[in-house]
């Protein structure tokens, strides 16, 4: 399976290497967001085609095993304990950013088990209701 391409806004973009600026480069997360980063086609927020999963999007995803999850891909400042938001730190949340629907990737998890993550749909994202400074 080939690595899908990542669409990513340049706000985002933005927001994302100052968050990894902030933080020390041995710190969970970082090496892999970066990466991605590094990987991604930039384009301006109003560009973003509507089925892309940016920040504070909610995604409806299916796992390797047929499970699926909804939730919201958020910066780590702002996850909530209610379990519906993941951190772009989080593996799985590296995986989602920039996908757009239809995409799958293979993704390592923490425990190193590999898992496959299908994006079934963007059910919100903040480009596609006209909000591009968030």
């Amino acid at each position: 399976m080939s690595t899908p391409e990542l669409t990513i806004s340049t706000t985002d973009f933005d927001r994302l290497e100052k968050l990894l600026d902030s933080l020390p480069a041995d710190a969970v997360g970082v090496d892999t967001l970066s990466k991605e980063l590094d990987r991604a086609n930039i384009v301006e927020p109003q560009e973003l085609a509507n089925n892309v999963v940016s920040m504070n999007s909610t995604v409806r995803f299916s796992w390797g095993n047929g499970k699926s999850s909804s939730l919201t891909l958020v910066y780590p400042k702002d996850i909530d304990k209610t379990g519906t938001t993941i951190s772009v730190l989080a593996p799985v949340g590296s995986a989602l950013l920039g996908l757009k629907t239809g995409d799958t990737i293979n993704w390592p998890l923490p425990n190193g088990d590999m898992s496959t993550i299908t994006i079934d749909e963007v059910l919100y994202q903040p480009e596609r209701e006209g909000i591009f400074h968030r």
